[in-house]
């Protein structure tokens, strides 16, 4: 089964599972997409806090995800 740590920065959970890119922009981080921003931002923002910044609610979040076959980890 698939794991994500809400506590690893985006680009490392990229890194993991590169679905996650596409899971992120269905639920409005559009930005992420742009290989600089997921290089720069990507490194030391995590999913609670880039969805703190995009105004998404964390639990929306954690559901979209464990639809798709992820656990996650807090």
């Amino acid at each position: 089964m698939k794991r994500i740590d809400l506590k690893d920065p985006v680009a490392k959970l990229v890194a993991d599972y590169p679905e996650i890119l596409e899971i992120m922009q269905e639920l409005g981080f559009a930005q992420i997409a742009i290989p600089a921003m997921l290089r720069t931002v990507g490194r030391f923002v995590t999913l609670p806090k880039g969805a703190q910044m995009r105004g998404i609610p964390l639990d929306d979040v954690k559901k979209a995800f464990i639809a798709k076959g992820f656990t996650i980890h807090e």
